[in-house]
């Protein structure tokens, strides 16, 4: 192992233990580590800027700005008190319906777009109903990476796949992956019902307030809220078509959030820009420039090596070595630049003879989508939600979230495994 990789590895590992420690705010940690990762010449500024994946940071921005406006028409209040009179105001009944809904959202959008569009609705029944939203937002991130891994637009790990293997289309993503994500979503939902069943109790008082409101006259700007829905399905309208017209989904959420800028006026441009999750975005930004040291130094690239060269060549081995590494990592480090490592490595293995790759690529898929679920910044959509929690008094801390996504992690894993097995081997 050269200086340079032990140097990285050294700045990535302090990095990540000021983060689990909370001491300073997550943003500031990861941007001066990504610095430093600059300043010891692990990666020069011009290629830790090639690193940053901009297609997030602008997916990101677009969709932010787009929720924030709709959010001011009162649609989100207006979705939250319907769907809650539909269950009768039971949190238990509520956490179930939300979870199931940002699932499915996940699976046909992408998980980052689905959450920025579910939270403000918790955010709405769990101030009417006087409890708190964390049992909701954390039930509610799983779902959303779990539901994301079952197609090919769902989470960036199936997209980069999807465009690496060419004989993969998007329908072989939903017949592989959707079987076990169904039988996933079963077992984590009836877990995280069970686990929060004694934390989410609301007072009769709060539930006939609830089921006592017009949920019409939430609606504060119907016009715009008409503007909005229309720039909305076209934007996911342009999400399924994306990768047809050639377009990255970032170009998509942006031409969607200036548009509708565009037919909203201009006086809604400064307060849309000041809801844009900005620490988010800053987070983002330090932690690729941080992993791009990893990158550039080859310690990735190493690490997946070794574990190629443990399994001999065989299938078996191979497929399961592949699941459980990438869930391991993804859930530490972001699972973009390690699914971009090991494509190219899944490649060379079936050039050194085996045949068939498929049980390998469903091995990566689950295991950097799934992986996401064991730390609070293992996914896009982790941060997201934990950033906006933070904004409204509610502290999503790193170990109260590992607490519950690691096992939950571990479980799906675990059932991936099982499927695989079955279906592939």
């Amino acid at each position: 192992m050269t200086n340079e990789a032990i140097i990285a590895i050294g700045i990535f590992l302090i990095t990540y233990a000021f983060i689990i420690s909370e001491k300073i705010h997550r943003t500031i940690v990861a941007m001066i580590g990504g610095i430093l990762m600059v300043a010891f010449g692990m990666v020069d500024q011009e290629t830790a800027l090639h690193h940053i994946d901009f297609n997030t940071i602008g997916l990101l921005t677009g969709m932010m700005i787009i929720v924030s406006i709709t959010a001011e028409t009162g649609l989100f209040k207006y979705i939250a008190i319907w769907s809650a009179k539909k269950v009768k105001g039971r949190p238990l009944a509520i956490l179930i319906v939300l979870s199931l809904i940002t699932a499915v959202g996940s699976a046909f959008l992408d998980n980052v777009t689905t959450v920025l569009l579910m939270v403000p609705v918790t955010f709405s029944i769990t101030r009417q109903l006087n409890i708190s939203p964390i049992p909701f937002l954390i039930t509610e991130i799983l779902m959303s990476n779990i539901g994301g891994t079952a197609t090919m637009i769902g989470d960036p790990p199936n997209i980069m796949i999807g465009s690496a293997v060419k004989e993969l289309s998007f329908m072989d993503f939903i017949t592989n992956l959707a079987p076990v994500v169904l039988v996933i979503i079963i077992v984590i939902m009836a877990i995280m019902a069970f686990y929060y069943r004694k934390n989410i109790h609301t007072t009769e008082e709060a539930r006939n307030r609830m089921m006592n409101l017009n949920e019409k006259d939430e609606i504060t700007d119907k016009p715009l809220m008409i503007k909005s829905i229309i720039v909305l399905l076209l934007t996911i309208i342009g999400f399924f078509l994306h990768q047809i017209a050639g377009i990255e989904s970032a170009t998509v959420a942006l031409a969607g959030a200036f548009l509708l800028l565009l037919l909203a006026g201009e006086h809604h441009l400064e307060n849309a820009l000041s809801k844009v999750e900005w620490t988010t975005i800053f987070f983002f930004i330090g932690l690729f420039v941080l992993v791009s040291g990893l990158v550039e130094t080859g310690v990735i690239k190493q690490l997946a090596a070794n574990a190629i060269d443990l399994t001999g060549g065989n299938v078996t081995a191979s497929a399961f070595l592949v699941l459980w590494l990438s869930a391991i990592a993804s859930a530490f480090v972001d699972n973009i630049p390690f699914v971009a490592t090991m494509i190219p490595l899944i490649q060379q293995m079936g050039e050194m003879g085996i045949n068939d790759l498929n049980p390998l690529w469903w091995s990566l898929a689950l295991g950097a989508c799934l992986g996401g679920n064991g730390t609070l910044i293992g996914a896009s959509a982790n941060v997201i939600v934990a950033g906006l929690a933070g904004k409204e008094g509610y502290k999503i801390s790193f170990i109260k979230f590992m607490a519950v996504g690691l096992p939950i992690m571990l479980i799906t894993v675990a059932i991936s495994m099982g499927y695989i097995y079955l279906r592939y081997l």
